[in-house]
């Protein structure tokens, strides 16, 4: 496979064969996003479970320390006393029926994460085919359909982020910013990895994190060890 000059480089700093711990990668990550703007971090994790079970799913939410560097915009289903409270907690888009209107109506998306109160969900699900596919639909698991709308907003904000793993047994989140500190990224890593960790099935047999690499969106992956 042929590579530009700039990922060959950066392909170098990483020894083949080895796995880094955690202040190792974090240096490492930062050092190789070479990129001309502020590259995303990524953590992916193959995880030994079969998700076609249900069982075996593996997902939930964190809220890393130091955020994920992104502004995350949140549009809120409500309505009366809980469409002022989202309002009030800094949601960028509240409403009804007409938000579920725009959505269907104007392929309106100019949103990352999407919250219901319980009583809207009814309106909310004939979104189900449009938000569902883009992992944008209201979920109880995720804490996005709740009466406590100001909290989840500001636990958004403030970088809560969902894991979930695919179809291919992997999660994918990102921890962070190349800007980050190396400190920074290790203890969003960390926040992360516990929850994963915790989050392990009971009919989970064998190995459960089988690998764990990080990367830049533009720089390659650094293979990490799997004991935490």
């Amino acid at each position: 496979m042929k590579v530009t000059k700039r990922f060959g480089a950066a392909l170098s700093k990483i020894e083949k064969g080895r796995s880094y711990n955690v202040q190792e990668a974090m240096a490492l990550v930062k050092e190789t996003a070479t990129a001309k703007f502020d590259e995303t971090v990524e953590v992916s994790i193959r995880l030994g479970v079969d998700p076609r079970h249900a069982d075996q799913m593996v997902r939930g939410v964190v809220v890393l320390p130091h955020g994920t560097g992104k502004t995350m915009r949140v549009l809120v289903f409500a309505k009366g006393d809980k469409a002022t409270e989202a309002q009030n907690a800094g949601a960028d888009y509240v409403g009804g029926e007409e938000l579920v209107d725009k959505i269907i109506n104007e392929n309106f998306f100019d949103y990352d994460v999407c919250v219901a109160t319980p009583d809207m969900m009814r309106v909310v699900g004939r979104l189900g085919k449009v938000l569902g596919p883009k992992g944008l639909m209201p979920n109880p698991k995720s804490g996005t359909v709740t009466m406590d709308v100001a909290t989840a907003i500001n636990e958004i904000k403030a970088g809560k982020v969902e894991y979930r793993v695919d179809k291919t047994a992997i999660v994918h989140v990102p921890v962070g910013k190349a800007s980050f500190t190396a400190e920074q990224l290790a203890e969003n890593f960390t926040a992360l990895m516990d929850a994963v960790i915790k989050a392990k099935p009971a009919s989970s047999k064998g190995t459960y994190l089988k690998s764990v690499v990080i990367s830049s969106t533009m720089g390659p992956g650094i293979k990490m060890v799997t004991s935490y």
